[in-house]
């Protein structure tokens, strides 16, 4: 697995945004170059109607290009080569080791273990990283569906919180240590 470009899966690949690639989408996403070169396609539009996780990536990477590597990236389905969501990490690991994750799935693909997949091909890839401990997501109380899924993992729920954009959140955590057990 290269660690810096495409995580894969049993039916999917994560493939990584540059920082050029995330600033073209987010300010002109029309631009076709970003798929220049690829072996997919994106026909169900993913972060060009919706820019996403992007309004908050961009201006980070643009700060510091170095945080990319913890950013978006295009979850991929292998057999149709369609883009059918994306993930990303909100930041690099805080002082205490927490990374904090994001995650949609175009809605003709929920509810069919994309979003479980796509979840564990990221933590797994973070868990390799020594600074990571702590593995957080975070979801709205009444999202049953990502609140079942999490429950999948055996994340614990630590609290709540008050997110400026999302309003009110659940916070669901498990460590880099009881991934390691159930997932590897």
């Amino acid at each position: 697995m290269n660690r810096e470009s495409v995580i894969e899966t049993s039916r999917l690949e994560l493939h990584h945004l540059t920082g050029q690639e995330m600033v073209s989408l987010f300010e002109e996403p029309e631009a076709d170059w970003i798929y220049e070169g690829k072996n997919f396609s994106n026909p169900y539009r993913h972060l060009m109607d919706d820019s996403g996780p992007l309004a908050w990536r961009v201006p980070q990477i643009k700060t510091n290009p170095a945080v990319n590597k913890w950013f978006v990236r295009w979850i991929v389905r292998k057999d149709s080569r369609e883009i059918i969501g994306s993930t990303s990490f909100h930041r690099a690991p805080d002082e205490a080791g927490m990374i904090e994750i994001g995650l949609a799935i175009s809605s003709q693909f929920q509810s069919h273990g994309f979003g479980y997949e796509a979840l564990l091909g990221m933590w797994r890839w973070a868990c390799t990283f020594p600074e990571v401990r702590t593995l957080r997501y975070t979801v709205s109380a009444d999202n049953l569906a990502s609140i079942v899924l999490i429950k999948k993992f055996g994340f614990a729920h630590v609290g709540q919180q008050l997110d400026e954009i999302d309003g009110p959140e659940e916070i669901y955590e498990l460590s880099v240590q009881d991934f390691r057990a159930i997932a590897f």
